[in-house]
């Protein structure tokens, strides 16, 4: 591996991680490209150009990154200002630290005035797992998705990142990029399907069950589909990647053909997906029953992530027992 002159050797190790990291390629070089294009993009990380991969967009672009060291609230505030220049700022630090350290950053200076600022929470869910409660964020979306007028993004790729990036170089308003480690399997190709933020992408219908799933449960909840057919039960999945504006005519359309809805996500199953789901269809009156499947209502516990999500059920076959147990209520 080639190492950039003047890298220090305790920087080789996340330079080698982020090289597995297809999701944080995605993440820099769509910036960099849409920059290149002209768009007003400013970037700035605080102190995590390794682990989310923007040392590659620094690398580029290095006129129009800033590195805030560790402040994550001070670099939310800035990023609002810089946005009432013409700027388009997109300012990125782990999940836990961009929506919970600076909730109140992102609602009053970005949310409340309307600003065109990118808030990207990265390593998202129980994605760090060994660093525990503190990195863990498993409370985001709901924080999040409770904001006047903040857009709220989880994509299931690097490639669905990547149109959502683009998407939003013209979106009005605020949003939160909700994304994992960049470690995502692929679900989609470059030329698989049109992308427009605030409606889903329907993968499958059933009349048995519509699984709603979003981020990075996306995968295993397509994978889980395949098995469940196969056991003759009638499935579809709803990519659901766009948190609010919620796709309700999605929703509702699932609710009105099939006669249980399970909704899949990497958070707290409080005030999440599973929480907006449910909204919508209580408030259509509808007798769909809506299941959820997540992390309930605890603090995560700490180790690798592939066991963390086995342990919660968020892998195939998490998502494959929780259907089964849905349908047969």
């Amino acid at each position: 591996m080639s190492v950039a002159p003047g890298l220090q050797p305790e920087s080789w190790h996340l330079l080698s991680l982020l090289e597995r990291a297809p999701g944080l390629h995605a993440l820099a070089d769509t910036l960099s490209d849409l920059a290149d294009e002209g768009h007003p993009i400013v970037v700035g990380t605080a102190d995590l150009k390794y682990s989310n991969g923007l040392v590659r967009f620094q690398e580029r672009h290095p006129d129009k990154y800033v590195q805030f060291g560790i402040s994550e609230q001070h670099m939310v505030s800035t990023a609002a200002g810089l946005a009432t220049t013409g700027l388009q700022p997109y300012v990125a630090t782990f999940a836990s630290f961009m929506a919970l350290l600076a909730c109140e950053q992102i609602r009053t200076d970005v949310a409340y005035t309307k600003q065109r600022v990118r808030l990207i929470g990265h390593h998202a869910g129980i994605t760090l797992g060994f660093y525990g409660t503190s990195h863990h964020a498993t409370e985001d979306l709901a924080i999040t998705r409770s904001i006047a007028g903040l857009t709220v993004i989880a994509p299931a790729d690097a490639t669905q990142l990547s149109w959502a990036l683009r998407a939003a170089a013209t979106y009005p308003g605020p949003i939160y990029f909700r994304i994992g480690r960049g470690q995502d399997p692929d679900v989609y190709r470059r030329g698989d399907a049109s992308y427009e933020i605030g409606r889903a992408i329907e993968h499958s219908t059933g009349t048995d069950l519509t699984i709603i799933a979003t981020g990075s449960m996306v995968h295993p909840s397509l994978q889980a589909a395949e098995e469940l057919r196969g056991q003759g039960i009638s499935v579809g999945v709803l990519d659901m990647h766009t948190v609010k504006p919620l796709d309700e005519i999605a929703v509702l359309a699932a609710a009105n053909r099939s006669a249980v809805i399970l909704t899949v996500e990497e958070h707290n199953v409080l005030g999440g997906l599973g929480g907006a789901v449910a909204e919508v269809v209580a408030a259509a009156g509808l007798p769909t029953r809506v299941v959820r499947h997540g992390i309930d209502d605890e603090y995560a516990l700490i180790g690798p992530p592939t066991h963390l999500y086995r342990h919660y059920g968020l892998d195939t076959d998490g998502v494959v027992r929780a259907a089964q147990a849905a349908v047969k209520v």
